[in-house]
């Protein structure tokens, strides 16, 4: 992203409240993108969202469907996203600048336990595509290391021996709209194809490290390396399976091993820790999409309400047209 374009987006925080972690991300990130018509999207991190949301009714109270200032203020707009949605509140149709801006609010300790454990698999999922961080005062992008190694092992139990560079992006891409109920209807049934081939530098520029921790453990390796169609091939075996099952997060392999079953191991540091017991590739790699695919259903139909809660009637109808909009245009 150019100096330029950066510190136009990021001159938008400006006008609210102080933020502890903020990202771009997006139609946005393409570099060939030129439309300032399109909606940015912000992912706003804040240690306290009933404070922050009481100070920005006073900065922005326009930004906020009128139901919910007149009804219940900052309390009722927390007690939304937390309850009814995942712990996010968004703000969409927000007009500054000659440019349309949605900004999505999270508490700080739920974005970190999403990033870690995948517990709503929401913003997680966001987090695991290409992103511009404007803020980040506690070094989350560190933190989302482990997220982005979590993903590598989630895409390669769920592709074939060999694929390509550009298979893998698509598959961790992928992840967070499986069983997602929006894709079902109001959804651009092209989108994974057309985030990846439209950020695919940005993708390789972000996944490289893991790759090569990958092929040290030699778990994959570089058939060739032709642009986006470089070709690997990885290791099926069970015992690499293990390996790539071990590296998801804890809430995943735990509900893998309710259906699974697991065994207890004994760490070198005397913890006592649950193995999923795996009898074949296959085996995981469905059971793996199962709990996900679950997740996921439940985030989005939870997010929806809430969206439609927080952004008011009028803007929500509109925001679902846009949707269904693309959506009818990519079936046809």
């Amino acid at each position: 992203m150019e100096t330029s374009q950066r510190e136009e987006l990021a001159s938008f925080l400006t006008v609210l409240p102080p933020v502890d972690f903020c990202c771009v991300y997006g139609s946005t990130l393409h570099p060939n993108n030129q439309d300032k018509s399109k909606m940015v999207d912000y992912i706003l991190g804040v240690s306290d969202p009933l404070q922050w949301h009481s100070e920005n009714l006073k900065m922005n109270s326009d930004h906020y469907a009128s139901w919910m200032v007149h009804l219940g203020g900052s309390r009722l707009i927390t007690k939304v996203a937390d309850n009814v949605g995942v712990g996010v509140h968004f703000n969409p149709f927000v007009n500054w600048n000659d440019r349309k801006l949605k900004y999505g609010v999270v508490r700080m300790h739920d974005l970190v336990q999403d990033i870690l454990d995948w517990n709503r698999f929401y913003l997680s999922g966001r987090l695991q595509k290409p992103v511009h961080l404007l803020v980040d005062k506690l070094d989350l992008e560190e933190v989302n290391s482990v997220n982005k190694r979590a993903a590598v092992s989630a895409a390669l139990l769920l592709l074939p021996p060999k694929f390509t560079e550009e298979d893998l992006y698509a598959k961790i891409c992928s992840l967070s709209y499986m069983g997602d109920l929006r894709m079902l209807f109001a959804e651009d049934t092209n989108k994974v194809n057309k985030i990846v081939k439209g950020q695919f530098n940005l993708f390789k520029s972000m996944y490289k490290p893991f790759l090569e921790e990958c092929e040290t453990k030699q778990l994959l390796r570089f058939l060739s390396a032709e642009a986006s169609q470089a070709k690997l091939v990885q290791d099926s075996g069970l015992s690499a399976s293990r390996s790539l099952v071990s590296s998801l997060p804890a809430s995943v392999r735990s509900q893998m091993g309710k259906l699974l079953g697991e065994k207890k191991t004994l760490s070198e540091t005397g913890r006592v820790l649950g193995e999923v017991c795996i009898s074949s590739r296959e085996e995981a790699a469905k059971c793996m999409e199962k709990v996900m695919k679950r997740r996921v259903m439940v985030s989005s139909a939870r997010q929806a309400v809430s969206g439609f809660l927080a952004a008011g009637a009028v803007n929500a109808t509109m925001y679902l047209s846009q949707k269904m909009r693309k959506a009818w245009n990519s079936q046809s």
